[in-house]
């Protein structure tokens, strides 16, 4: 009797546990398109034409390559709806009652498979460098889970970077380097745009159909939606992005949404590249002499450190860990997140490139939209919600984490050790969008004054019981409380009316 196998739209590796456990000769591909996967968030649309797109794209090498492959398009007439829907519909159709299945990235999903009335098998994804098992091996015991730590671990797993048993160059971490302002011009075209084909075209008229409600724009659309063609985005990046990657890689510009950025993350995340092939084409462009070494590290830190340090977090911690809220805050993410109007030009210039691109770069994310979400205390379950829905490489193993400890630290410090709040100073030195803002980041109370500089303070005024006594925050305390009584009622007082408006849905 032939088994099902189970392939989900982020796993479309040939090399996917589930496929390397299958018998070719007798087993079925289980693949489909479903309701219930592109609307339990409202993700954005071009996620939802990449996903599906490369889907079929997959299938159709699959079946070049010999395997049976039952797949389910979005609109055929006996689509269930859900994945469980569709293996359940499959086993009937095929007589199986076993399902190969590789452990999805959310544990929404895992429950639901888990429920089936099949018998399945999931097996660890093991496309990751560090298994589960590894990363609990270097989680215990530890007071503190710091990334920088696990991934000084991950270069010794992995080579990359080393020389014998010391870091390439002397230092594990090149970040000291890697915090300039936005420059005056940049000489990278961004990165590689592919024309759709058929198969894209078709699925982009299916998505308009579908989810043309959707936040964000399906069109123009250019990502890559084979191996072949995210291989070639990667190779154009590495030879003419790179260099400047490092140096420039917390800049923000107005009008480019880019920079010297790689965009090969959604790939990564669905599939179509692999984290070491990424990792040493890096390294061979270092070792060739064409790119410096904070480049190249910053950048392999990205996937090797970050990626797989927040994948390890998010399945430590537990199911719970999206729903976290260790701060209590509550507001409603408010409509400008939706693409209404702000006066804030950072934060209209981060939200306008996401529903253009489905794109934003770490520090847009973190110290713009995340940082303001902190600030102004909305619920962390809404905002990552909405991360979760408008970028394209988001799945809930790596947005959860990034979200809800990285950036709104409602895990109470699991991740970070203090939280990434910051006034306007910080977003006006490594970017170009206070200029024209309507308000003034100079200006610190008063008409004009910038929201961030007026919610910063009141952030750290609120959670002073919280923060007070953080080694890392000390100064900032110290700075509050050297302002007079009178200035210190005046921002609290300003910051309280600013959030007033804002939920009152007021123009702010």
């Amino acid at each position: 009797m032939s088994r099902l196998i189970l392939v989900l739209g982020d796993q479309l590796s040939m090399d996917v546990a589930a496929l390397t456990a299958a018998d070719k000769d007798a087993d079925v591909v289980v693949m489909a398109e479903v309701a219930e996967e592109g609307s339990y968030v409202p993700h954005h649309p071009k996620k939802i034409v990449l996903v599906l797109a490369a889907m079929r794209k997959f299938a159709a090498r699959l079946r070049d390559e010999g395997w049976q492959v039952a797949y389910t398009e979005l609109d055929d007439t006996d689509n269930t709806g859900s994945i469980v829907g569709e293996l359940i519909r499959r086993a009937d159709q095929f007589g199986a009652s076993a399902v190969i299945a590789t452990k999805p990235g959310e544990f929404r999903l895992i429950t639901a498979l888990e429920d089936a009335p099949l018998s399945l098998t999931m097996l660890e994804d093991d496309r990751f460098i560090a298994s589960h098992a590894m990363f609990e091996g270097w989680a215990q015991g530890r007071k503190a889970l710091r990334m920088e730590y696990f991934y000084r671990e991950m270069r010794r797993e992995t080579g990359l970077l080393m020389e014998g048993d010391e870091p390439a160059g002397g230092k594990w971490n090149y970040d000291h380097d890697n915090r300039k302002p936005a420059p005056d011009d940049v000489d990278f075209s961004g990165p590689m745009q592919f024309t759709p084909d058929d198969v894209v075209e078709d699925v982009l008229d299916l998505v308009e159909r579908r989810f043309g409600n959707h936040f964000g724009d399906v069109r123009p659309f250019w990502f890559a939606t084979d191996h072949g063609q995210a291989r070639r985005a990667l190779a154009h990046f590495v030879k003419h992005g790179l260099a400047k990657f490092g140096d420039f890689q917390d800049a923000m510009l107005a009008d480019n949404r880019f920079l010297y950025h790689a965009l090969v993350s959604p790939y990564l995340n669905i599939g179509l590249l692999d984290p070491l092939e990424v990792c040493h084409a890096v390294e061979d462009a270092w070792k060739a002499g064409d790119v410096p070494i904070n480049a190249a590290e910053g950048f392999i830190r990205q996937v090797i450190g970050w990626r797989e340090y927040v994948r390890g977090i998010y399945f430590h911690e537990g199911p719970g860990y999206a729903g976290r809220n260790g701060l209590g805050h509550t507001r409603d993410l408010p409509a400008f997140f939706w693409g209404s109007e702000t006066r804030m030009r950072c934060v209209s210039k981060a939200v306008e490139q996401t529903g253009a691109e489905a794109y934003a770069h770490h520090i847009q994310r973190l110290m713009i939209t995340g940082n303001f979400a902190l600030l102004a205390g909305l619920d962390p379950g809404q905002v990552s919600e909405w991360y979760l829905a408008v970028y394209a490489d988001a799945f809930e193993w790596v947005e959860a984490p990034n979200v809800v400890g990285m950036s709104q630290f409602a895990d109470g410090g699991v991740i970070a050790s203090k939280p990434y709040v910051s006034s306007g100073a910080y977003i006006n030195r490594m970017s170009n969008y206070c200029k024209g803002c309507a308000y003034k980041v100079s200006v610190k109370t008063g008409e004009g004054a910038c929201p961030f500089n007026l919610l910063y303070w009141h952030f750290l005024d609120r959670h002073r019981d919280r923060f007070s006594n953080n080694a890392r925050m000390g100064n900032m305390y110290r700075t509050w409380d050297r302002m007079g009584d009178e200035k210190r009622a005046t921002v609290v007082q300003e910051a309280d009316a600013f959030l007033k408006r804002m939920e009152a849905g007021e123009v702010v």
